[in-house]
């Protein structure tokens, strides 16, 4: 039983511990158990009966194409497995790595699969798997047939007396002396330990399709070898785009900004030395003019640097650089850096670059009457926080802390946001240290 809820979740009458025989999930997982024995059978007969003869044949030229073939049969076994938990577990296994032959040709396929170590984790799950399936079919058939059919017991009673001959259920028996369960008493006591089975029945299939998730994604999955490979190559693609963007940013407000001012200004004093001999009030009229774009180009120069990498970060550190941000922010700020030394350049600089971000983010969208920012170091870890007690709901997805997390990201850093709604709004990163 379920009643929809005004926002929008669902909340149900009947405690998990009753819903539980009834929920899809149970029997996913119960029909995940009993095909995992077929299945298990036929894998384990094909990968032993193949590597056996694969192995008893390597001291031949044909025993190692016929073990390479034997792994490989065991990869498509994943491949089936991981479809099977997919679908009935709803355990998302990603595909492991394909086999990279180094060579050309037959050979090279064949030395590629039997270096895998992917392969040889197939063949184990083929062989491993088969014993627990058989166990995890046994006991979830026995729990579930044994729960229905002693809880239904009152229902079907009838069928031993008239069809059998039998009083009911036989529970002792000898050439003398029987015991069948037949009066309304005994019948009441076998439905209720039926009922007791049949509650117990969802969790014991629960822990043992555990087990098998936990085959399945140890086994069968891509190794934490080749996750942290996939994570570097992503996190490299982030630190490239982010570096093309960054140039991309210096290359627009270098050409809009000072570029077009240096050129103006340039034009300016052509035409105050035109000017200088034949009216010279104007000429320095122009070359005022001049000294002042001069004073503006100069500036955006400076607000460029700093936005790069400021000299007093380079100089004094991160608390100074931090402090000269926090100064130019609409709110004000406190400043905490609790550091045992410095760290290195580029964590300096991301961290830099990180809470100049978030104070902009105060500035512009918060509407915050004060704010402030701690940093320290926490082991192996450099901890920033910046709070504010503006209106919350700050956009963790949305595109400027997006792209934040996905820079601290590439360094193997972590961006939290909570922001509720009336705030306040903690931002949390975490960077590595290295001092």
């Amino acid at each position: 039983m379920a009643t929809a809820h005004r926002s929008g979740t669902r909340v149900h009458s009947l405690p998990p511990a009753l819903r539980a025989p009834f929920e899809g999930r149970t029997w996913r997982e119960f029909g995940y158990l009993l095909l995992s024995l077929p299945l298990s059978v036929v894998f384990f007969a094909l990968a032993l009966s193949l590597t056996a003869a694969g192995a008893g044949l390597v001291v031949t030229f044909l025993g190692i194409p016929v073990l390479a073939g034997a792994l490989a049969m065991c990869r498509g076994f994943g491949a089936v497995e991981r479809a099977r938990a997919r679908a009935l577990l709803r355990l998302d296994v990603a595909d492991p790595a394909p086999v990279r032959p180094q060579g050309d040709g037959a050979l090279g396929w064949v030395g590629a699969v039997l270096k895998s170590g992917v392969s040889w984790r197939h063949l184990l799950y083929a062989l491993v798997h088969m014993p627990w399936a058989v166990f995890a079919f046994s006991v979830s058939l026995v729990f579930w047939s044994y729960g229905w059919c002693l809880l239904t017991y009152p229902l079907w009673q009838w069928v031993l007396p008239v069809h059998a001959g039998i009083d009911g259920l036989q529970l002792y028996g000898d050439g003398t002396h029987n015991v069948y369960l037949d009066s309304p008493f005994e019948l009441g006591v076998t439905s209720l330990i039926g009922l007791l089975f049949t509650l117990a029945t969802p969790w014991v299939i629960r822990g043992l399709a555990t087990v098998d998730r936990l085959l399945v994604a140890g086994l069968l999955g891509p190794s934490r070898l080749e996750g942290r490979v996939v994570e570097l190559e992503s996190d490299r693609g982030v630190v490239v785009d982010t570096a093309a963007a960054d140039l991309r940013r210096i290359e627009r407000d270098l050409h809009d900004g000072a570029q077009a001012r240096l050129v103006a200004l340039a034009m300016d004093l052509g035409l105050a030395k035109e000017k200088l001999a034949e009216d010279p009030e104007a000429a320095a009229r122009m070359v005022d003019e001049a000294h002042g774009e001069v004073k503006t180009a100069l500036q955006e120069l400076r607000d460029l640097a700093r936005g790069i990498h400021p000299a007093v970060l380079t100089d004094r550190g991160l608390d100074a650089a931090l402090s000269s941000v926090a100064s130019r922010c609409t709110v004000p700020v406190r400043v905490e850096v609790d550091l045992p030394a410095r760290p290195v350049p580029a964590i300096e600089g991301i961290a830099y670059f990180t809470v100049s971000e978030l104070l902009q983010n105060v500035s512009k969208h918060s509407g915050a009457r004060t704010a402030s920012v701690d940093v320290w170091r926490a082991e192996n870890r450099l901890m920033l926080q910046v709070t504010d007690d503006g209106r919350g709901e700050a956009d963790a997805a949305g595109s400027g802390l997006g792209g934040l997390a996905e820079r601290l990201g590439s360094v193997d850093g972590l961006l939290v946001v909570d922001s509720p709604a009336g705030g306040p709004t903690v931002v949390t990163a975490e960077l590595p240290w290295r001092a």
